[in-house]
C-alpha cells in the first residue's frame, strides 16, 4: 500500500472516531440535556476535532513532524480545521433547515456535515501541517 493510501485510510478511521465523538455528545446534549442543536454542535464538534488530532498526530501522520510542541501543534490542527468545520457547519445548517424533523436526529446532520468536510480536512492536515516527512518516503 502506497504511503499516500495508508495516511487516506487512517484518516478516514479517524474521521468515523471523531463522527463518533461529535453526533453522540451532540445527540447527548441535544436529546439528554435538552441543549439547543447549535449550542450543542459546538461542544461536540471541539471534542471531535481534539480526538481527530491525537488520532492523525499519533498514527496517519506519525511518520510526518509539524515542527512543533503538541500544544501548538493541536492550535495550529484548530486553526486549519476552521476551513473544514465552515463546510462542515454549513452543511450541518442547510441540513437542518432543510429537514426540520431532523432537529430531534441532529447525529444524521453531523453526520452529512462531516463528510463534507472531510477532504478539505486531510489535504490541509497534509499539506500545511504534518508536510515534513521523519523518514524517507
Amino acid at each position: 500500500m502506497t504511503r499516500l493510501r495508508r495516511e487516506v485510510a487512517l484518516f478516514a478511521i479517524g474521521g468515523v472516531l471523531g463522527l463518533v465523538v461529535d453526533a453522540g455528545i451532540v445527540q447527548a446534549l441535544v436529546g439528554l440535556a435538552g441543549w439547543n442543536v447549535y449550542t450543542a454542535r459546538i461542544v461536540s464538534f471541539l471534542s471531535a476535532a481534539t480526538v481527530t488530532w491525537w488520532w492523525n498526530r499519533t498514527h496517519t501522520f506519525a511518520h510526518r513532524d509539524s515542527g512543533r510542541g503538541r500544544h501548538a501543534e493541536w492550535l495550529h490542527w484548530m486553526a486549519l480545521m476552521a476551513l473544514g468545520a465552515v463546510i462542515n457547519n454549513t452543511v450541518y445548517v442547510l441540513v437542518l433547515k432543510l429537514f426540520p424533523g431532523l432537529h430531534e436526529w441532529p447525529a444524521v446532520a453531523v453526520a452529512a456535515g462531516s463528510a463534507a468536510g472531510a477532504v478539505a480536512n486531510f489535504v490541509l492536515a497534509r499539506t500545511m501541517l504534518f508536510r515534513r516527512s521523519e523518514t524517507p518516503v
